[in-house]
């Protein structure tokens, strides 16, 4: 069992900068496992949340989807349980529920292909033009 939680998000203007964070707790031992951070849009069904970033086990490695390369910096703290994302030059397109979610292995592949075993319940992310 792994459970989630994120905090951070809030209403920003556009350029403003915002931090997510993500605290897992659980029998799982955090650092054998990807985490990823995904966001749902209104209107979108939970299926169609987009994967915004992922890390793997160690950090060493990082994915992001194209329209947040060079704004968005995935992160994580092993001996803290703790994920991040720092949201820098917000968009009002960015707005949208912001999710932690726990991939089933250890490398950033299993986020990109397999539905995450574990989700947080979400922080909104409102960005104001």
């Amino acid at each position: 069992q792994v459970q989630v939680e994120e905090s951070g998000g809030g209403l920003v203007q556009a350029g403003d900068s915002v931090m997510l964070s993500c605290v897992v707790s659980g029998r799982r031992t955090f650092d054998k496992y990807a985490m990823g951070w995904f966001r749902q849009v209104p209107g979108k069904e939970r299926e169609e949340r987009e994967c915004v970033a992922t890390i793997n086990y160690s950090g060493d490695t990082t994915y992001y989807t194209d329209s947040v390369k060079g704004r968005f910096t995935i992160s994580r703290d092993n001996a803290k349980n703790t994920l991040w994302l720092q949201l820098s030059n917000l968009r009002p397109e960015d707005t949208a529920v912001y999710y932690c979610a726990a991939g089933r292995g250890p490398d950033i592949i299993v986020l990109l292909t397999t539905d995450p075993i574990s989700w947080g319940r979400g922080t909104q992310v409102t960005v104001s033009s």
